[in-house]
């Protein structure tokens, strides 16, 4: 017989998929009163329930840290996070994270234009700048704790064992996965975005972000710049279609595999 606690897989061993288990019930829980207002159910109408949105922002970094702490103690929570000050690693990569996001939205909204696609971004009405700046900042306030997540704790624990591309896939289609409420809450921006484009182009996003992750050593400095400006410049390069920007990430990622090998996606 095996008892209860024996039953359940211990954290030290399987320290990715309790991180996962965690980041996915803190987010859902919190994202859960939002959705449910959406949907009439009326005890969540008082603005105080906005509150847990606070939990989505922070949960992958606070499922990381409880993981890392409960298996190494304090000094590994502090290697967790020394990435983000990262920024030592050449000024390529650093004009790559900063300019890249523009060029695919560009490259997106061209596709968009030229196929004659529906265009899935929120048109900005009034001061454009006001707007991305309030949105450079929210990024950064949700982001950065994203990236401690996803390439901080879970990428190189999944690379250790497995190549870049499996790491990679594993992330990808988790990481898609994890924003699943945000499609069911009506009102939503991301409500009304095709999900099989979107989650396809989450899924070859997250190739360049492996990419620029292990050709610079593990940076969370620079994966978080190029996450943040993706979504700021998101703001300002109106009338991309998702299913363009997709195509565009998916080659992208196809010719970074190719040239730089699925084992290790760097140079």
């Amino acid at each position: 017989m095996y008892g209860g606690t024996q039953m359940v897989p211990s954290m030290k061993n399987h320290p990715v998929l309790w991180f996962y288990v965690l980041t996915f019930a803190f987010s859902w829980f919190g994202w859960s009163p939002m959705v449910a207002r959406s949907h009439g159910i009326t005890p969540f109408e008082h603005p105080l329930f906005q509150i847990f949105l606070l939990l989505p922002a922070v949960a992958p970094a606070l499922a990381a840290v409880i993981v890392t702490a409960t298996n190494e103690g304090k000094s590994g929570v502090d290697c967790l996070f020394r990435p983000l000050g990262q920024w030592r690693v050449g000024l390529v990569w650093l004009m790559i994270a900063t300019i890249a996001p523009a060029l695919f939205l560009l490259s997106g909204k061209t596709i968009t234009q030229v196929l004659g696609l529906s265009a899935n971004s929120i048109p900005v009405d009034g001061n454009i700048v006001g707007v991305a700046i309030a949105t450079f900042v929210m990024s950064l306030l949700s982001n950065t704790w994203e990236e401690v997540g996803w390439r901080g704790f879970a990428l190189p624990r999944l690379q250790k064992n497995h190549s870049a591309l499996a790491a990679t896939l594993v992330v990808g289609v988790l990481w898609g996965m994890w924003h699943v409420p945000l499609f069911l809450w009506q009102g939503h921006p991301m409500s009304n975005y095709p999900f099989l484009a979107w989650f396809i182009g989450t899924i070859a996003v997250s190739f360049i972000y492996t990419w620029l992750y292990n050709s610079t050593r593990g940076s969370l400095f620079v994966v978080t710049i190029f996450h943040v400006l993706t979504n700021t410049y998101g703001v300002i390069v109106s009338g991309v279609s998702v299913a363009a920007l997709a195509m565009v990430y998916s080659l992208v990622a196809l010719c970074l595999v190719a040239i730089f090998g699925k084992n290790h996606l760097a140079r």
